[in-house]
């Protein structure tokens, strides 16, 4: 029996997110179905991120068991000819047995992309935030530094989260607008249910000018959802890479 490990990009347009669901397509399921059919065996995947529907990944982390002799790295071509073209693994390597994806030190990254201008290009509705108003970037960012550092985040997750400790740390938020688009890269050790969305929500509240950067303050120490700001749309969020702090590969 060996581990392998897969990083996987996918649209999530289609899917129902990334965690199984009865009688829904996720990207769980037709990792299970398209490995179970190539290595012969009954494959469950394990995740890294268990993205919500709609939401798009580049860089997720799965992993799964199997007793297949075809080579670890050689596994990635072969799925992606059982997977339909909206999923594609892009690496499989052989790692440690005991590597669990959601249980060692990772750093994740996630992009949140906003869409400005005056009128929509249809072009770019799946994958961004269309917002027509201006926004005014300098303050976004000004906002987003108060999130930096060690915090509890308990303001800015859904109040359906079972997670019992929503303290987590943000290294960096970096806001950038290229043209039409605007880029929140936010990276950290761990995000809650919904979190990095509704971090973007209020990030474009304070754009908007609805209140301050500093009320960023007020509302972390608030622990209270109804503080933050709206829950930025799934379309317009992609899971960039998930780093590990030790390379369990061999």
């Amino acid at each position: 029996m060996k581990r392998i490990k897969l990083v996987v990009a996918y649209d999530g347009t289609n899917y129902c997110g990334w965690q199984l669901q009865p009688g829904m397509p996720t990207i769980e399921l037709m990792l299970n179905n398209a490995l179970s059919e190539l290595l012969k065996e009954d494959i469950n995947v394990i995740g890294a991120s268990r993205t919500d529907s709609g939401v798009h990944a580049l860089g997720n982390v799965a992993v799964f068991d199997t007793n297949s002799a075809i080579p670890a790295e050689k596994i990635c071509f072969a799925v992606n000819q059982r997977l339909p073209e909206d999923i594609r693994v892009q690496s499989s390597v052989e790692v440690e047995p005991f590597f669990h994806p959601r249980r060692v030190k990772s750093k994740k990254t996630y992009e949140y992309r906003i869409y400005n201008r005056k009128i929509e290009i249809p072009t770019q509705r799946l994958y961004s935030n269309f917002i027509y108003y201006d926004l005014d970037i300098a303050k976004m960012q000004e906002a987003a530094n108060y999130l930096v550092g060690e915090h509890d985040f308990k303001s800015f997750c859904s109040v359906k989260t079972q997670a019992l400790d929503t303290v987590r740390t943000i290294y960096r938020i970096d806001i950038n607008r290229i043209e039409d688009m605007i880029y929140i890269k936010i990276t950290g050790n761990g995000f809650l249910y919904n979190m990095v969305r509704i971090i973007a929500g209020t990030l474009i509240e304070v754009g908007r000018g609805a209140y301050p950067p500093e009320k960023i303050i007020e509302i972390l120490k608030g622990s209270d959802r109804n503080l933050a700001g709206p829950t930025a749309l799934a379309r317009g969020l992609t899971l960039i890479s998930i780093e590990y702090e030790n390379d369990y590969s061999f």
